[in-house]
Formats: C-alpha cells, structure tokens, sequence
C-alpha cells in the first residue's frame, strides 16, 4: 500500500518517511496526533521495530540533543534511526512489558509513587498513640495550657506546678536555696503547699509552686501575666508543667517533650515514615524486610503437617524430638491445637511455637541455644540446614522502625495500609473521616492517592499490595502499573507507545484498559499501542496494519486508516476482523489417563487446592489476573517437577505433595517472558546451538582441511577466520563526542564479519 504523505500537515500528524530498519521496507507511515492509534500485524512483521526502534527512538534522540552538550555528557548516547526524516514528533514516553528494575527496595508503592504521598500524608496529618494507654500523644504549648486555664470559671483556684526531680549532682538544700534566690516562695509536696523557709529536708521528688492562680474572665493583663507564668513552668519543670485545683483532686499534666505514659516519642516526618533512609528504616534488616537467619519455609517445609505429625523439622528423631514431645505433652495447659495443619494455625499460634513459653522450648530459643554452643560440629550442621532469608523478626517484613506503628490515621498505620490488596486500600481512602482542619491538609494528598488507585484498579491490579516488590511483578503487571503512573502524573502533548498492554489481562478487564488508553489520549496525547487484541483494535481511532506476513515477507504498509476502512481490505488482520477468516474449535480433544497431580497449594492467593495436570496434551491453566495461576504453575509446579528430575532448582512455594504418572516424562523446561540473551553477538542461530553444527560443517570440507581451517575458524565470535577490522561484528563505530555515535558497515569485510580470504573460498564452495 502506498501512502502519498505530501496532503498531511506535521501539525495535526506524525509523518515518518522512509522507514527502513529491520524488516521495514522504506515505508512512509502517517500516524494522526492526540488519537488513539493500534500499530497491528503479524508477529515479526516489523510493528514493533516502527513503533519503538524507529518513532520512539528518533523521539528520545531529539529530546537529547535538544539539551546543552554539557548536560549530554551525563546521559547516554542515542544512535538516529534509519529513517529519512520524521516530522510533527512529539516527545516519546514508552511502556514496555519488560521489568526494568531488579532492585529488592523497589515496590509497587515507590513504582506508583503512592507510597510517597502516603508519607506526606502521614507526615502532617498522622496522629501518635501510645501503645501502654492507647491514647494520643501531643506536644503541649503554652497556649493549650492557657486555655485550659480559661476553661475554669471565673474566681477557680488553681496551682501551676513544674516537677522538681532529685538528682545525686545537687542537694535538696542547694536545689531550695536556688529557688529561693530566683524569687520562688512555695513548694507542693505530699499534698500540701509548703514556704521554702519551713521546709528542712526532703529525699523525694517535689513541685515547684510558679504561681497561684485565681482565673479572671477576658483580663488582657492576667493573661500576659500567666503566659510568662506558663513558659517559666516549663522551663523549670524541664519541658513539663502540672495544673491543679486548690480546692480539689482533679489535675492536668502538659509536656512539651511529645511524651506519655512514661515513653518519649518521635515526632512524626518524612522520614520518619521511609525505609529508604536511616531515619525510619528498620535497624535489624536496613529496610529490606528480610535478613540472613534460620528461614521459616526451611523449619516448617510440609505446612500440611501438624505439630503432633511432625510439621517441624529440625525436631525429629531419637534425640531432638524430645521437645517436640514436650511440646505435644503441655499443650493442653495452654490451649494449643497440636492436631490442626500449620497452615490452618492463627499468627499467634505460630508466634507462640516460634517463642515458646514455660513449658516448652520455642524453636527460636532452640536455635540460639544451638548459636551458643557453636564451636561443636554438630551445631554447625544443624544450622546450616536452616540457614537462609528470613523475614526481619524485628519489623516483621514491614521495612520500618517499630515506632513508626504509633502513628495512625483512622486507625490504620502506614504498614498496615501498605500490606492490604489496593480493592481495599481504596475503600479505606474513600470512606476516611477526617478533621475540617486535617482535611484542609490532606485535600490534594488524597486526591493524587485515590487517583492512582483509580487508575491502578481499572488496569485489573486491585490485588497488589504496595509493599510488593517490583522485581515479583510480571511484564504484563509492571506494563500496566507504568500505564497507571503515566496517567496520575497528567503529561500532555506526548506520545505514549504501549507494548500489547492486553498481554497477562482477563478478558473482562480489556474494556476497563481500553477506558484507560482513552483517559490518557483524552488528556491531549497521542496514544499509540502495539496490540493484537481485537477489542482494542476495533476502539482505536486508527489503525496501521504492517505486514503482509512475517520476516523478509513483511514489513510492508498493508493497511491504513479506521477500523471500516481496514475490514474493508484484503488482509490477513482484515479477514479475521470481517469474519474470513477463523480459528476453528476442534471437534476431538485428545484425551489421556496419565497426568501429574499438585496437592494443598496454599501459596499467596491459592487456598490449599488440588490440581490435576493432565499429560500428553495442551493444557491451559485461566483465570483472571491475580487468581493465581503464575503461583501455581512457576512458583509451585515447575519447581517441584525440576527438583523431582535435577534435584535441584528454586524452592517451590507451599504445597502438599506432587504425585502423578512421572514415567511419562524426562524432563520439564519453563519458557517465560524474560529475553533469551543480553549479548549484541546473540542471535538465533547461535542461542539454539545450531551454528556450531554449521562450523563443523564446515570445518569437515576438503578444502577447509588442506587449509588448516578449523571449526573455531568459522566463527565471528573468536578465532582467526573473523574479520580482524571489526572483530566480528560487521560494523565500526565512530563516536561523535556528544553527538550520538555513527554505525557503518565494515569496510573490509562489508559487513559479513569475516576475513575476505574465508569468504572467497566458501563463495566458490557454495
């Protein structure tokens, strides 16, 4: 299909002329600015090489050069597209499907940038609670203390009192001479007012008498007086001060310390709430939620066992199951359900074997027993069987200092909130009760968290939590949660390029996605998505259809325009849209009566099920997204099957037992959506091992053989048969200083990659 783009304008369209990298066969290409545009066709036919390798690179590349060369020299170097010119880009924003961060302190809360406004919000509006009475901590001022003064009536009789502690550096005498000296006339002790003058020797505390008060209603000169009263009481009471009736028991305690109960607290910040700084992380595992120590999963490996079964490991045989029988012997005395399976045990209970109590020994106190006692052999073994990643005993798995708890809004403190599915932690901002004063504060922190969260539970990721770690996240979910984030963050006049966002998405959640796309083209962004889906591709505003097929078969513009003008033509997209074309339902399914059975999976989501896998067939395991089905098949069953045929791999996550026909197998491989390769040297041919056979091919010739050709030979990654200009490679690189780096074929070799000698006597070969 040709495309004559002299009749669009660069101000209402993208125009790229001559795309010709990769399988792109100098294409011209028109794409309509602020729609939403689906780039469509056959895998390998060059959509993604126009929509990434060509459109969003050139994007970033001009974006780069449009900064100063000083700031160049920061940032990586960007090579130009081979493309003859593209007009009306707009700056390029790209989604893609791979996970970008490998870091175990990213998470989706830091991902989302939620976790950030979280701690603003916390920061100003959080409130601290004691955790011996339960009640809020405040740091008075002298103005709390004055109206409550001015909330007795008027002619009450009152005492303003600063607590004097004895200390071992002064005496009571010099301490009441000082005072005395000061103007002071009165102290309070055992309950009664006493002179300075009559008191000859006290061993306790006391109250120092500041002032007696008689309150006067809207007196000005009263209350300037007490104000000045106030401050000295703190100041001798060294941050605390005391209000009591003259004629009665009641009395206020004011401090200006942020403390209660006997506790001095942290005054909430930032900071404090991050597990990234040394303010608020957790002191035992530095914010990682886990450390070096005896792991639980290694402890308890079948959680489908009971305590009196056997469940715990390191308590079995002739002499360390005496404290399992000690165990099964008390637990009567305290309630203790030694019959029930470990997983159906509560928190607490599993908190109690772990700590143990008067009648038995906890398993912590079994092993550190064993750390004391280190220097016999027999210790060492036992714990290193037991030795792996932990989860932090001191925070929990939750990141941070344990006093970040105290603080609370609603109820919740940020470590709960951080630990609950996004469903739920939404339901909790939308129905939040807040203070007018508060809500003032919190007003735009709620908005910019409920809008991410909005965002989050339209794309289908309302089962995370914020504290999952990024590098856990599937390419599909972390595709999806740079979706969310691009939204809240309200650019526009860019260009988004979205890599199938449909891939790893129910079904019933592709229309909530489609919303999403249209919110961020809506918001006056073009908005171009690379996708196969077909619900999404009959939404678009336009449609670019790259084929005809696969390869060096495509690459080509087949089809162009909306979604009436595409069915219309005689593609292979268009004859599956127009109904040609379909995917037939077999009318036989294969059948088999061997398989490979999973019994109690029970991790994350899973709810202790049992799975028949049969064999010798194509099985498909759906659902929607967050139902489970990843844990089951690459945390449970492929590990399990790689360990019962290698005897080595990951730990499978909890599970039973696996059981089934296993002589009908030889081996299990996973495929995923991690890339094959990291080297620029890695291709295909060399990835399936394929090219060493056509060395040896080679290598075996007549004439390779007179010449002293080895296999090594034929290679372009070592050996003497490369081209010695480019090593290999078939291109050198000119650097350009700030400039991005210019790539061009080898002049020795043209780009074959090896030695001309090598090639003028395969030529003639072949």
């Amino acid at each position: 299909m040709h495309l004559d783009i002299s009749q669009f304008s660069p101000k209402q369209h993208i125009i790229i002329k001559g795309a010709d990298l990769h399988n792109l066969k100098d294409i011209d290409v028109v794409i309509p600015r602020n729609k939403l545009v689906v780039i469509t066709g056959l895998s390998g036919s060059g959509k993604s090489t126009l929509a990434f390798d060509t459109l969003y690179a050139e994007g970033q590349r001009r974006y780069v050069e449009s900064l100063s060369s000083y700031a160049r020299q920061f940032m990586g170097k960007l090579n130009k597209p081979k493309v003859k010119y593209i007009k009306g880009i707009a700056p390029a924003i790209a989604i893609e499907q791979k996970v970008n961060t490998s870091s175990s302190r990213s998470t989706v809360g830091t991902l989302t940038e939620i976790y950030d406004y979280l701690k603003i919000l916390f920061a100003r509006v959080g409130r601290t609670y004691s955790p011996i009475s339960g009640e809020e901590v405040k740091k008075h001022n002298t103005t709390d203390v004055l109206n409550y003064i001015l909330g007795y009536p008027s002619k009450s009789k009152l005492l303003l009192l600063a607590p004097v502690y004895i200390s071992k550096e002064r005496t009571t005498k010099d301490i009441l001479t000082i005072f005395s000296q000061q103007g002071f006339a009165r102290i309070f002790y055992k309950g009664k007012v006493m002179r300075l003058d009559e008191v000859k020797e006290i061993k306790e505390d006391f109250y120092l008498v500041i002032d007696r008060i008689i309150v006067k209603q809207r007196d000005k000169d009263f209350e300037n007086r007490l104000y000045d009263n106030i401050e000295t009481a703190f100041y001798e009471g060294r941050g605390s001060c005391i209000i009591k009736e003259m004629e009665g028991e009641n009395q206020a305690f004011f401090s200006n310390k942020f403390e209660l109960d006997g506790l001095q607290f942290i005054e909430p910040n930032i900071h404090f709430f991050s597990f990234n700084n040394p303010y608020g992380v957790c002191p035992k595992c530095r914010g990682y939620g886990s450390t070096t120590g005896i792991d639980e999963s290694l402890v308890i490996p079948d959680t489908s066992l009971s305590v009196y079964d056997g469940a715990i490991a390191p308590w079995k045989g002739t002499t360390l199951s005496k404290h399992r029988d000690e165990l099964v012997r008390n637990a009567y005395r305290f309630d203790f359900p030694i019959h029930r399976p470990w997983f159906k045990l509560t928190e607490k209970e599993k908190e109690l074997v772990w700590k143990g109590n008067s009648y038995f020994l906890g398993i912590s106190n079994f092993f550190e027993k064993l750390e004391e006692k280190i220097y016999k052999i027999q210790n060492r073994v036992m714990l290193s069987r037991y030795y792996g990643r932990a989860i932090c005993k001191t925070c929990k798995g939750k990141r941070l200092r344990q006093e970040v708890n105290y603080v609370k809004i609603g109820g919740k403190s940020i470590t709960d909130l951080v630990n609950i599915p996004l469903s739920d932690l939404m339901s909790f901002f939308k129905t939040i009760k807040l203070m007018d004063y508060e809500h003032k504060i919190a007003k735009r922190v709620l908005r910019e968290i409920n809008s991410r969260l909005d965002f989050l539970m339209k794309t289908g990721l309302g089962y995370l939590t914020l504290n999952r770690q990024s590098n856990t996240l599937s390419g599909g979910e972390y595709q999806r949660i740079n979706l969310a984030t691009s939204l809240g963050s309200s650019l526009v006049g860019s260009m988004y390029i979205i890599d199938e966002p449909s891939i790893g998405l129910h079904p019933k959640d592709t229309l909530s996605l489609i919303s999403v796309l249209k919110s961020l083209r809506d918001l006056g962004n073009t908005v171009i998505v690379v996708e196969h889906d077909e619900d999404i591709i009959r939404m678009a505003d336009e449609i670019i259809d790259i084929g005809p097929f696969a390869g060096t078969n495509g690459g080509q513009l087949v089809g162009f325009g909306t979604l009436k003008d595409i069915v219309g033509m005689e593609t292979p997209t268009a004859h599956f849209l127009n109904g040609k074309k379909t995917i037939p339902i077999p009318q036989h399914r294969r059948k088999t009566d061997s398989f490979v059975k999973v019994f109690g999976a029970r991790a994350n989501n899973l709810k202790n099920i049992n799975v028949k896998f049969p064999l010798d067939c194509l099985v498909v395991v759906s659902g929607i997204s967050g139902s489970g089905k990843s844990t089951l098949v690459k945390a449970i069953l492929y590990p399990a099957l790689q360990k019962h045929f290698d005897n080595y791999g990951e730990k499978p996550r909890e599970f039973s037992k696996l059981a089934g026909h296993f002589e009908h197998l030889v081996g299990v491989e996973c495929v995923d959506q991690n890339p094959i390769g990291r080297s620029s040297r890695s291709n295909p041919v060399t990835y399936i091992k394929v090219y060493d056979e056509i060395r040896h091919l080679f290598a075996s010739e007549k004439l390779a053989k007179a010449k002293g050709y080895k296999s090594v030979d034929f290679s372009f990654n070592t050996g003497n048969g490369r081209c010695e200009a480019c090593n290999g490679d078939g291109i050198t690189t000119v650097e350009m200083q700030f400039m991005a780096d210019i790539h061009m074929s080898c002049e020795v070799c043209k780009g074959n990659r090896f030695k001309r000698e090598l090639l003028e006597d395969y030529t003639l070969q072949i």
